[in-house]
């Protein structure tokens, strides 16, 4: 489903710059990445749901929980038909917007753009098998049809976010009078930054996938669809959901601490750190100033304790670096904290969840979801969202002004051509078109079957809302 290189991201925010070309291509560019990267993530996560979903029916043999996996089956379908257009575009958006990128690097960074390819057409095929075999195949052989779906789609995220980890540590190659030597594209692919940002990435896009897909049901719950169709297409992907979140705030952790070692000039950008020292405070909030972060909320030392479990560990700062390579800080510190807050939010109402459990299994019943539960469920989707879209703006625009880290600048790597500016104007209105025909067509979807009536005890394997 990843069927492009959308990892490339270089937003306009990424300096100050006069050239209107310039930050067109990277306007376009990010657009069209931010579209892409959440339709990729649905390709990761919806078929691990749909097939979670399909063991549950042939589990139960309830026709509701049957009805639910083929409906998001062919949700799936549509939206890897919508994942691959939207990635070709971004392929040829490679080539036309940043051919200094390619013309040079090319041969370093195109082993996980080939596998990744091999992978997307091993979903396709499958993801062709599973849904014309619905009705063809045993259930539980139908079921195996779709286990490499989600194993190529899995793959697919590696790969290309292993390219993006090569941009932020570039390896595999040597650089003799502007030309590339001794290339090793394993050592490129394999780089120190993939085992943080592929665990990272994937989790997230299970975490989207999962949320997502729950907050749809539980806007229906909170209208009074509480049939066992709609409080099991709930607490399925909420459960996994709420399953992984902890575990991604642990990667999470993990890759800022991967960045104190690697990439100090992109924590420093985070955290709003100017000076290098140790004792650093932990600032939630705030907007750059001239010397450091002003109106936000500090916690005394609480970033050298993070970074290095003692209040006293040295922190780098930007005043290491050049003013004209140092990353837009207000941006990219607000996103960082967008993206905290949204994931702690999930966390929580995960707990909550697993306390309702735990209450009802003491007292022998099922468990309560409250209205504003689900109320707050409803908007997980949302920051699901919100959150996956502000770690690619900290991992990108952390990078400025390097499209490779310390190696090519962005402006160095942009096409020199002129009339880029007409390529942002076709791109907006062809994802606008597409933004519609997906929605319209996802809604047709869901109408197609109607939700089979269930025996009146069939109902107490599902949760009542209260």
């Amino acid at each position: 489903m990843l069927s492009g290189p959308w990892i490339l991201t270089v937003f306009a925010a990424g300096g100050p710059t006069s050239e209107g070309d310039l930050a067109a291509a990277r306007a376009q560019m990010g657009f069209s990445l931010a579209w892409h990267i959440v339709v990729a993530c649905l390709g990761v996560g919806l078929p691990a749901l749909t097939l979670l979903a399909e063991w549950y029916g042939i589990r139960t043999g309830n026709p509701a929980h049957r009805l639910l996996a083929r409906r998001w089956a062919r949700a799936m379908g549509v939206l890897f038909a919508v994942g691959a257009v939207s990635g070709t575009i971004l392929s040829f958006e490679l080539g036309l917007l940043w051919p200094g990128l390619m013309g040079r690097f090319g041969q370093v960074i195109g082993l996980p753009f080939a596998l990744e390819g091999i992978a997307f057409f091993v979903e396709a095929i499958f993801l062709g098998i599973y849904l014309y075999a619905w009705d063809r195949l045993p259930p539980r052989r139908h079921l195996l049809t779709g286990v490499p779906i989600v194993v190529a789609g899995t793959l697919s995220a590696f790969f290309v976010v292993c390219a993006n980890a090569w941009m932020n540590q570039p390896r595999g190659f040597t650089l003799h009078d502007g030309k590339v030597t001794e290339v090793d594209p394993w050592a490129a692919m394999l780089n120190p930054a993939s085992p943080p940002q592929t665990v990272h990435m994937i989790l997230a896009a299970f975490m989207v996938s999962s949320f997502l897909t729950a907050s749809v049901y539980a806007v229906a719950l909170l209208r009074g669809r509480r049939d066992t169709y709609h409080r099991t297409g709930f607490f399925l992907p909420f459960a996994l959901g709420a399953l992984v979140a902890p575990f991604q705030i642990y990667v999470g952790d993990w890759a800022a601490r991967f960045l104190a070692d690697h990439q100090p000039t992109k924590l420093a950008a985070i955290e709003g750190v100017y000076r290098t020292g140790g004792h650093v405070p932990l600032t939630i909030g705030g907007i750059a100033g001239e010397h450091g972060l002003r109106y936000g909320l500090e916690i005394p030392s609480g970033l050298s304790l993070l970074v290095g479990y003692r209040t006293g560990t040295v922190v780098q700062g930007l005043d290491r670096v050049a003013v004209a390579r140092r990353p837009p800080v207000t941006p990219v510190h607000w996103a960082f904290d967008l993206m905290v807050a949204a994931g702690f939010f999930l966390l929580a109402l995960g707990v909550w969840l697993l306390w309702q459990w735990w209450r009802s299994r003491r007292r022998g019943g099922a468990p309560a979801t409250p209205r504003l539960f689900l109320a707050l469920a409803a908007l997980g989707g949302p920051a699901a969202v919100i959150a996956l879209e502000c770690g690619w703006t900290v991992t990108e625009l952390g990078r400025q002004p390097w499209i490779v880290w310390g190696v090519m600048s962005v402006r160095d790597a942009v096409n020199p051509a002129p009339g880029l500016m007409a390529g942002l104007w076709l791109v907006l209105v062809v994802y606008a078109a597409m933004t519609v025909a997906t929605v319209y067509v996802l809604r047709r979807l869901a109408r197609v079957t109607p939700v089979p009536r269930a025996p009146r005890e069939e109902d107490v394997t599902g949760y009542p809302v209260v």
